[in-house]
C-alpha cells in the first residue's frame, strides 16, 4: 500500500479523497530525533507525483515451457513506492505463479486517487486501494468493485509516545495531534476512533503536515500523537528507540482496509485471468507468512534499494503480515471480504460531517465482488 521525502519512503499500502492503497513504509536512521519518512498518500491524500521503479514495475519473467500457449495482460497498479510492503506480487512474479496461471503481468506504481480512477475506466486492469475510498467513488459514479481483500486489519491508525499516558481515545482530548491533513483514509479513522469516546476532532488541536511529516514531528515531540500506518510510524520510531502506544479502530468500525478493485466491465470480460491472479497472489501471502524470508528476499529482488537495510525491512514486513488477516479471514481463508463490515463502514461514512460519500449511500453489492475468490 507506500512517500518520496528524505530516505527510502515507501507507501501502500490504500481514491477520492482518501488514503488508501495504500499504505508503505521507508527506511528511518536510528538517531535519537529520527527522521520517519512519510506513508503512502492514499486515495485522497496523494498530492505528490507518482513514482516507478524499473525492476518493480516490469513484466513478469518469460514464458517456461510449462507457460500455457495463450496469455492474458493485466496491468496491476500498486501503491506509490514500490516496497517490501507489496511481497506478494513480488514473489508471485518471480515465483512463476503468474505466468504459471497465462498471465502477462505489468506493475504500475502510481497515486492511489489516479490509481482507483485508472481502475475504473479500464486503463489499469487490477489495483491495490483502499476500502474507504471505494465507497466514495462508487458513490461519484466510478464503476469499481472491491475483489480481495488484502489488509484484513485497518492499517491507518493513530500513534502516542508511550512516555505521553495516552492509552485510550478519550487521553485523546485537549491533545495536539499531526495528520497530513481534514481528508482521507486517516481522517475518517481518527474520526472513527474519537467517536469511540465521545469526542470529536474539535477537542483536539489538530496539525496538519501535508508533507506527511507528522511521525518526525511526534518523534521531536512537536506534537502528542499522530495519525500512521501501523507497519511504518510505530515501526520505525520503535527502532529508533521511541516506543508507541497505538490506538487502532477495528473494533470500533471495522473500516475496511486495502484490498484488489477492479472494474465491472473488466471483471466481466478478464473474469477467469483476474481469478486467477487473485489466487495467485493469495497463494504468495500464504508462503511469506508460513516463511517470511521468501517474501524479503523476493522484495529486495525487485527493489535492490531495500537490501540496504535488511532488519529493517524485516520489521515492516513482520508489521504488515500480521496486518494480513483477522477473525473473518481466519474463518473464511486469505482474501475474504466480511459484507458486515462494509455495511458499518457505509453507515459511518454516510453520518459524518462533510461525507465524503458525494451521492447516494451506495449497497455491498454496488461495492464488492466476491466471484474472483476461490470458493
Amino acid at each position: 500500500m507506500n512517500v518520496p521525502r528524505p530516505a527510502q519512503r515507501t507507501r501502500i499500502p490504500l481514491v477520492v479523497g482518501l488514503v488508501v492503497g495504500a499504505l508503505l513504509l521507508g527506511a528511518c536512521s536510528a538517531a535519537t530525533t529520527p527522521t520517519v519518512p512519510a506513508p503512502t498518500p492514499g486515495p485522497a491524500d496523494s498530492s505528490s507525483p507518482a513514482a516507478s521503479s524499473p525492476a518493480a514495475s516490469g513484466s513478469v519473467a518469460p514464458a517456461s515451457p510449462s507457460t500455457p500457449a495463450t496469455t492474458t495482460k493485466l496491468t496491476v497498479g500498486l501503491g506509490y513506492i514500490p516496497s517490501v510492503q507489496f511481497a506478494p506480487f513480488y514473489l508471485a512474479a518471480q515465483a512463476g505463479y503468474y505466468r504459471d496461471a497465462g498471465l502477462d503481468v505489468t506493475f504500475q506504481n502510481g497515486n492511489d486517487a489516479d490509481l482507483v480512477r485508472l481502475v475504473g475506466t479500464g486503463s489499469v486492469d487490477i489495483g491495490l486501494a483502499d476500502g474507504t475510498s471505494v465507497i466514495p467513488a462508487v458513490s461519484q459514479g466510478i464503476p469499481v468493485r472491491y475483489v480481495a481483500t488484502i489488509y484484513a486489519k485497518f492499517p491507518n491508525v493513530v500513534l502516542a509516545r508511550t512516555t505521553s499516558g495516552i492509552t485510550t481515545a478519550a487521553d485523546l482530548k485537549g491533545k495536539k495531534l499531526g495528520t497530513p491533513g481534514k481528508y482521507g483514509s486517516s481522517w475518517i479513522m481518527l474520526q472513527a476512533l474519537l467517536s469511540s469516546a465521545g469526542l470529536t476532532t474539535s477537542d483536539l488541536d489538530v496539525q496538519l503536515y501535508p508533507d506527511y511529516g507528522q511521525g518526525t514531528a511526534l518523534g521531536q515531540g512537536a506534537v502528542q500523537a499522530a495519525t500512521g500506518f501501523a507497519n511504518n510510524e510505530p515501526v520505525q520510531l520503535g527502532l529508533a528507540g521511541i516506543p508507541t502506544t497505538v490506538l487502532t479502530v477495528d473494533d470500533i468500525v471495522p473500516l475496511p482496509g486495502n484490498g484488489l478493485i477492479a472494474s465491472v466491465s473488466t471483471i466481466s470480460a478478464k473474469h477467469a485471468a483476474l481469478a486467477a491472479f487473485v489466487a495467485a497472489t493469495l497463494r504468495a501471502m500464504k508462503e511469506i507468512t508460513a516463511d517470511p524470508s521468501k517474501g524479503l528476499d523476493a522484495s529486495i529482488v525487485a527493489v535492490p534499494d531495500l537490501g540496504k537495510d535488511r532488519a529493517t525491512q524485516q520489521a515492516i514486513l513482520a508489521a504488515t503480515i500480521g496486518m494480513w488477516s483477522n477473525a473473518y479471514t481466519g474463518a473464511n481463508g486469505l482474501g475474504a471480504i466480511d459484507p458486515s463490515a462494509w455495511t458499518k463502514t457505509v453507515t459511518f461514512m454516510a453520518g459524518l460531517p462533510g461525507s465524503p460519500i458525494g451521492g447516494p449511500a451506495p449497497t455491498v453489492d454496488q461495492l464488492v465482488d466476491t466471484s474472483l475468490l476461490a470458493p
